[in-house]
């Protein structure tokens, strides 16, 4: 018995702790309980295991070198997580989500499904800006909602919308995941960030599709909004006149400072076009010049500091000019501006933020130290070996692999976070991808699409939570019809969810169907065959298996003819003209020597 328990001692360990973390014991104690107690255990029986546990007491000393090293509490790549925490918390205090959710929703109102594409549009946007998710799920929850129940949306519709716009902060840049992805899988998170951007905005438009859809196979369901409801009246021709102005002049300010700018000049370009734009629309508001129509101003001017913040973040990252830890820096300098320029930046607000940005940086450096003990003596006992063969021995080779581990990560959502399902399961799974060749920022994408649905899953979802926290529980009279509206259930968040975790697992399948939307990363492939190295001339040289320079001269002291400014190695070598020394008298042999 103690033999099979030694020699099998990986998987036990394994089982131990999906049973810890059933019962319900926190997550980062269950780890470093686990893994102390097994080690423990490891130590007594590894003379039964036949080698195959390398466990000893001194191993211990190692613990501290990993808490305070570069893994865990000096890991550089961890600081954005505090960074894009607090960014997105005083986002969400300084209104802005409120801003975004009245102005898109005025502007797509006339359309069937208006305030669901709004809703998904304003998801993406603060996913862009937030990176997280609760921020994204209440603020939505709190703004959108009764105002899609007033109006005779479908509850379960409406529901599943909010929640599913919310989780975008799951895969689009900069989410907080993917800086965890990017650190367990050894990656740079830039390169992370420009792989999940394009399933991130197909996703986007995935869920947009599928609103369509129901628009046109349920009308009821999501009516437009009435005309008394849209306060900021018509103007979308008047919105597409300043676009296109803004675009002929970041055209011409690019053409002006392409011959001095280069590669920059269509940033600059369509930077200058943004803030001309940007200008004038707040000069006509202020001066009453009404040279836009009303909704054309606040669509301008809502929408562009957000894009605005957004490229500060994204657009350095992605330039080469900022690491996303001094992203994160200025995003969150960024959002402290945005907040006191619609002067709701407080000394409160700033409490609130910093105290929720310590509790959730807390909770992830706990959950890592509990992660870094039991990897410790899941690696003594060989835990990653069988894990290795385990996963690469499945059939179908790099696909059957990809398949199987989608669907344990699928499986294992429903009960674990999305923090924990980094911290605990990828490192096992990354070393038998990059066994099998598979890219890891490209694996990292996937799990990241994967992890998503953790949110979604019923019963255990996260932004289900959120958004059960903020819907009404019971009837309520609302403030502009005067109409008693029916609470939202339980239930109907749930099955709302559904349709979009569905979603999820064919965005899972298109993207293992077409790596090539997280490959850009890579950017261009290079030809080999169109590559041409041109080596320096180096006149005092001559090419490789050519005659050697003037072989017609004459060879000195027959040796090997001279090469012009090459010195003669046949006589002794010469410093430059000396004074000449008189010459010695020759000795007389036939007397004796003389030694006065």
């Amino acid at each position: 018995m103690i033999e099979f328990i030694a020699q099998n001692m990986a998987p036990i360990m394994f089982a131990s702790l999906i049973i810890f973390l059933l019962i319900g014991y926190p997550v980062a104690f269950s780890l470093a309980a686990n893994g102390l107690l097994f080690f423990f255990i490891g130590v007594l029986v590894s003379p039964y295991s036949g080698g195959s546990i390398n466990l000893a007491w001194p191993l211990l000393h190692a613990l501290p070198d990993n808490f305070y090293g570069t893994r865990v509490m000096s890991n550089d790549t961890l600081l954005a997580i505090p960074f894009f925490t607090f960014m997105g918390i005083v986002l969400e205090r300084s209104g802005m989500a409120e801003d975004l959710l009245d102005t898109i929703g005025q502007l797509f109102g006339p359309i069937r499904g208006g305030l669901a594409y709004a809703v998904i549009f304003v998801g993406a946007l603060l996913a862009a800006t937030t990176g997280v998710v609760a921020a994204s799920v209440i603020a939505m929850g709190l703004i959108s909602l009764p105002i899609m129940l007033r109006y005779g949306y479908d509850r379960r519709l409406a529901a599943g919308v909010i929640a599913a716009s919310g989780t975008l902060a799951q895969i689009i840049p900069p989410s907080l995941v993917l800086i965890v992805l990017a650190d367990q899988l050894g990656r740079s998170v830039g390169d992370m960030y420009a792989g999940a951007l394009i399933p991130g905005i197909v996703l986007t438009g995935i869920y947009m599709l599928y609103i369509l859809i129901m628009s046109i196979v349920r009308p009821n369901a999501m009516p437009a909004l009435p005309l008394e409801a849209r306060t900021l009246g018509h103007g979308v021709l008047s919105l597409i006149v300043a676009l296109l102005i803004a675009g002929a002049i970041s055209y011409g300010a690019y053409r002006y400072l392409a011959p001095t700018q280069g590669d920059n000049a269509d940033i600059l370009g369509f930077a200058v076009g943004v803030i001309v734009i940007y200008v004038a629309a707040i000069v006509d508001q202020r001066l009453r010049l009404n040279l836009m129509s009303k909704l054309a101003q606040q669509v301008v001017i809502v929408l562009i500091p957000p894009l605005a913040l957004i490229f500060l973040v994204l657009g350095t990252i992605f330039l080469g000019i900022a690491t996303p830890t001094e992203g994160g820096a200025m995003g969150s300098v960024g959002a402290l501006i945005m907040a006191a320029a619609k002067g709701r930046l407080s000394l409160d607000v700033v409490k609130q933020a910093l105290a929720s940005t310590t509790r959730l940086s807390s909770f992830v450096l706990f959950i890592l130290i509990g992660a870094r003990v039991f990897s410790l003596t899941f690696y003594g006992v060989n835990g990653h070996i069988w894990v290795e063969h385990l996963l690469t021995s499945l059939p179908g080779g790099e696909t059957g692999f990809l398949i199987g581990v989608n669907i344990l990560v699928f499986v294992l959502a429903f009960f674990l976070d999305f923090f924990e399902l980094a911290f605990i399961i990828v490192p096992l799974l990354a070393p038998a991808a990059d066994k099998l060749g598979i890219d890891l920022i490209w694996f990292g994408v996937l799990l990241g699409v994967n992890m998503q649905t953790s949110f979604m899953h019923p019963p255990f979802g996260f932004a289900l939570f959120y958004l059960r926290s903020v819907a009404a529980r019971v009837p309520y009279l609302d403030r502009i019809t005067g109409k008693q509206i029916a609470p939202v259930t339980t239930g109907q968040i749930y099955w709302g969810a559904v349709p979009f975790v569905c979603i999820q697992v064919i965005m899972i399948g298109l993207t293992i169907a077409f790596p090539q939307m997280v490959m850009r990363y890579k950017g261009a492939a290079v030809e080999p065959s169109t590559i041409d190295l041109k080596l320096p001339d180096m006149p005092s040289l001559s090419p490789l298996g050519a005659p050697p320079a003037n072989s017609g001269a004459a060879p000195a002291n027959g040796g090997a003819p001279a090469t012009p400014g090459t010195p003669d190695l046949s006589q002794p070598p010469s410093f430059g003209d000396a004074p000449a020394k008189p010459a010695a008298p020759a000795p007389d042999l036939s007397q004796p020597p003389k030694f006065n």
